[in-house]
């Protein structure tokens, strides 16, 4: 791992910040780039420090475990300090450190291998610096009845945070896991540059959810990948309502045969926001289909864009794959824009792609404020309505709290 760690430096050193999306001004010397008590996790919430625990009791982390989550994993700062799970047969869910203390031969076989270290400049750092995130091993056979929720919380100006996560759902198996991301606010930039690498078993389901709400200094920079086999599913539901700059596009590798994929993501970029997400959907076996839904606001001076790839290869025949962008601008000062790349390489498969972009609806607008509703409220329930369609693919608690978001 040490050797592994300094050549993602040496790369890092290497590579330039992307060619496009959004500008990157990033002062690297002025970073924390590790911040912890170097303690292994806590199952307990009386052994974690008192301002932690009150910090997620605050974010309603600690009433979700509760509620309705089968196993949870909590970061603060560069760490995970608590960990719970319930007993489950063969099921692995630990913080990715341990797993490679306690699992090495599986760690391995996954580590690096979906997402490689030298693919980008975000890459190579997160390679270099990785601590924390969650390792989840889903054995055969096992359908996991409740969601496992990984939060990530960033309370320290300048910090960088570089979680690694691997999830493996074996054959004929499904997992619901929901990440979650917030960050006090500060004027000093702060850098999120996480890694997850997600593999599908044969006839499996996986289901990752996240709404990131990261404070306006922070850049949100990750990279996130799945490889599906024969039969397989999985399916993002991707949630932007945080952070200053974005880069961000979830992507599915369709490797077995009649296997599927979607990503549905909504993002609401307002004053000092850039955010430009999207998905890729890379098809290789024979029947696949995929399903990208997008829907962007932008508003206050934001600026929300959709990038996305999908390429049917050559052997992918009998593929089908759909695209539908949604995107409204709330007012003269906000912009909004879409950059797609499609792909084709045989003559046995769809593709089709819809895209639009348009202002608030004055009529709609105008119809609720003659009922009595004020304008703020009015365009309030507009957006919401915008969302449904991503709100429906949330569990409810997230929902609601997705509701409570966009009203701030």
């Amino acid at each position: 791992m040490k050797n592994f760690r300094l050549n993602s430096y040496k790369k890092f050193l290497e590579l330039d910040n992307p060619s496009f999306g959004p500008k990157i001004n990033i002062d690297f010397d002025n970073l924390v780039y590790h911040k912890g008590l170097f303690a292994p996790p806590s199952c307990s919430w009386e052994n974690v420090d008192k301002k932690v625990k009150n910090t997620f009791n605050d974010l309603g982390v600690i009433e979700a475990e509760n509620k309705y989550l089968k196993g949870v994993s909590n970061q603060y700062e560069s760490e995970v300090v608590y960990h719970k799970m319930e007993e489950s047969d063969g099921i692995i869910f630990l913080s990715t450190d341990e797993a490679l203390k306690k699992y090495p031969e599986l760690f391995e076989k996954y580590f690096n291998n979906l997402v490689k270290y030298d693919e980008n400049k975000y890459t190579a750092l997160n390679g270099a610096l990785w601590s924390g995130g969650s390792f989840i091993y889903i054995p055969p056979y096992t359908k996991v009845d409740r969601p496992l929720q990984s939060y990530f919380r960033i309370d320290t100006k300048n910090l960088g945070q570089f979680e690694r996560t691997i999830i493996i759902v074996d054959h004929d198996s499904s997992l619901h896991y929901i990440e979650g991301c917030t960050a006090k606010n500060y004027s000093t930039t702060s850098l999120h540059a996480g890694v997850v690498e997600i593999y599908v078993g044969k006839n499996s389901t996986c289901k990752y959810s996240t709404i990131q709400n990261w404070s306006k200094d922070v850049y949100n920079l990750v990279t996130k990948r799945a490889i599906l086999e024969e039969g397989a599913y999985m399916q993002w539901v991707d949630g932007n309502i945080g952070s200053g700059v974005t880069m961000k596009y979830p992507s599915c590798i369709l490797k077995g045969d009649n296997s599927k994929a979607s990503s549905i993501s909504i993002a609401y970029a307002k004053e000092g926001q850039h955010l430009d997400a999207g998905a890729k959907m890379i098809h290789l076996g024979k029947n696949t289909k995929s399903t990208i839904i997008s829907k962007s606001i932008a508003g206050f001076g934001g600026t929300s864009d959709y990038r996305g790839t999908v390429k049917i290869a050559k052997d992918a025949t009998g593929s089908f794959a759909t695209i539908k962008c949604d995107n409204i601008i709330l007012d003269n000062i906000s912009s909004s824009n879409t950059y797609p790349k499609n792909i084709v390489e045989n003559n046995e498969s769809t593709l089709e792609h819809e895209a639009t972009i348009s202002k608030i609806n004055e009529e709609k607008l105008n119809y609720l404020m003659s009922l009595g509703i004020s304008e703020d409220a009015a365009k309030d329930l507009y957006v919401l309505g915008f969302m449904s369609d991503f709100k429906k693919s949330l569990p409810m608690e997230y929902a609601v709290e997705l509701n409570r978001l966009i009203k701030e």
